[in-house]
């Protein structure tokens, strides 16, 4: 026969869980402003009933229930939506990025402007208009050295400016690395204190939040796949258990940067710090080296790096530069310095061979105006190099304006000399504004040097549209998922203030029922079988 005191039983377990309730929902109500915290609930669970099936079971009209237990305390979270947000959280990263570095460019490039480039070339042709009039004046020659200087000094700017912000780049990929190693070497650490706690029956909610945290920070630098590994023992079946994480390729192949038993370590080869490697001045990114717990090396070359899928560490390579060797460098910002170095040079390559055909105010002939140390075939180290002839400098005589030897009032080679913005460059070859047949060799850039510095203005201000417009659609849709995410894991307050007065009311009712129970036994015990007394 059931026990007399089943009912205090009931009811004590009854007091019991809804008190674990009402502590959870207190440890949800203290960290309702805590980052990354998801809220966590109790699973009620039904005690086991009496009788249990058994040969020897008392015979009545059924089984009765046992009051309620708690199953587990488990965090509120949505896996898939973790998933959709760390795919758009990449993303994200990876434009976020590129529209950064983009935007300094434009800084740099400042076009249009009154300050730029472009105004400073189109001052030097002014200049040299006027020089055409007046061949022996001795301002306008003066005016035509400084505008030329100022011309040099302006390749001189855009060329350091832009291979500082590349240098800063390399900075930024190492700093990034060295802080996707951190998070990584975090969330081993996690999956081992995770690994003690599962087996023996419990969940460790706030290792869980702190993990995720950890693994949402991480995607922004690669996009990363989860999946998890059982701790085993006597671990619960919502258990989440050790997290294995692979960075993730367009073709759907991955590289497993966290493992059950370790941590990988990245690094890229050769240094991105052209400022104190010697071997690598320049500054590049030929490979990403993970090394393994194990030692073992897995290498993603930069053949690979287009394979590599979105984040924040793709973007700043394909910005920085990458490629096998320092003379196949590829990406944004070597290219457009590549492309100074060609405008330079084949400016200054027309500019000379029209001067050198000219004559000056002493009859002297063949003179450059511009000196530069570059490379003949590409034009590399132009931008850097380029300056005003030590001759044009000292000697403002020196400055052929004349086309014709013996007469210093002819202005035609200034003329010609201000004709060479229209020069039209084709198969690497420019013919000289004076019409003589003369050509110059220089590097391909298409069209003119006026429109290929306006090209290359036009490429920055599309790339830099067309990146913040990615970002703002990545930020928007990332921050849309995170909403959604929230929704479901975060503490809402009022939320929490209604469980609190449900558990509460729960508690008080638990409570009631022992006093009933006590006042039924008392009865029982003090007041029956008197009789006889």
């Amino acid at each position: 026969m059931r026990s007399t005191f089943h009912g205090l039983e009931v009811a004590k377990r009854g007091m019991a869980v809804q008190q674990m309730a009402l502590y959870t929902t207190g440890h949800n109500i203290a960290n309702a402003n805590t980052p990354g915290y998801s809220r966590q609930r109790v699973n009620f669970v039904q005690s086991e009933p009496y009788p249990p099936a058994s040969m020897n079971r008392p015979q009545i009209p059924g089984q009765m229930g046992t009051g309620v237990e708690a199953g587990s305390i488990e965090r509120v979270r949505d896996h898939f939506l973790d998933y959709q947000y760390r795919n758009e959280a990449s993303k994200s990263g990876y434009w976020s990025a590129r529209s950064e570095t983009i935007a300094k460019m434009e800084e740099i490039m400042n076009e249009p402007s009154e300050f730029g480039l472009g105004k400073a070339l189109t001052q030097f042709w002014e200049s040299l208009q006027d020089l055409s009039a007046n061949p022996e004046n001795e301002g306008a020659r003066a005016v035509v050295r400084q505008r030329g200087i100022a011309v040099a000094e302006s390749f001189h700017y855009l060329n350091t400016s832009l291979s500082q912000i590349r240098t800063d780049i390399g900075q930024e990929i190492k700093t990034g690395l060295l802080a996707v190693n951190s998070i990584l070497k975090q969330i081993s650490e996690l999956n081992d204190q995770i690994k003690t706690v599962e087996p023996n029956g419990y969940l460790p909610n706030d290792l869980y939040d702190k993990r995720d945290a950890l693994v949402d920070e991480l995607s922004k630098y690669f996009q990363v796949k989860v999946e998890t590994v059982p701790s085993g023992g006597n671990a619960l079946d919502i258990a989440e258990g050790v997290y294995e994480i692979s960075l993730v390729n367009q073709d759907g192949s991955t590289i497993k940067v966290v493992a059950k038993d370790g941590y990988s370590k990245l690094f890229v080869e050769p240094s991105v710090n052209p400022v104190n490697d010697r071997t690598n001045p320049d500054g590049y990114v030929s490979k990403i080296q993970i090394e393994g717990a194990s030692g073992a090396l897995t290498t993603i070359s930069d053949s690979d790096f287009g394979n590599l899928a979105n984040g924040r560490i793709k973007s700043l390579i394909e910005l920085y530069g990458y490629g096998p060797n320092r003379d196949n460098v590829k990406g944004y910002y070597p290219d457009m310095l590549a492309d100074l170095d060609k405008m330079a040079y084949s400016f200054a390559a027309i500019f000379n061979a029209q001067h050198r055909q000219g004559y000056g105010l002493n009859n002297s002939n063949g003179i450059d105006f511009f000196e530069l140390n570059a490379d003949n075939t590409t034009g590399k180290g132009a931008a850097a190099s380029i300056k005003v002839s030590d001759v044009i400098v000292n000697d403002l005589s020196q400055i052929a304006a004349s086309a014709k030897s013996g007469e210093s009032g002819n202005g035609n080679n200034a003329l010609y000399l201000s004709m060479i913005k229209d020069v039209q460059i084709t198969n690497s070859l420019a013919p000289l504004p004076s019409g003589n047949g003369a050509t110059v060799s220089v590097p391909i850039i298409g069209g003119t040097v006026q429109t290929f510095y306006q090209g290359l203005i036009g490429k920055i201000g599309v790339d830099g549209q067309q990146a913040e417009r990615m970002k703002t659609n990545a930020e928007t849709l990332a921050a849309y998922v995170d909403n959604n995410r929230q929704s479901v894991s975060s503490v809402s307050l009022d939320e929490e203030m209604t469980n609190m007065i449900k558990f509460q009311h729960a508690y008080n009712a638990a409570a009631r029922m022992i006093t009933t129970i006590d006042e039924m036994l008392d009865k029982i015990i003090n007041n029956m079988g008197v009789s006889g007394r």
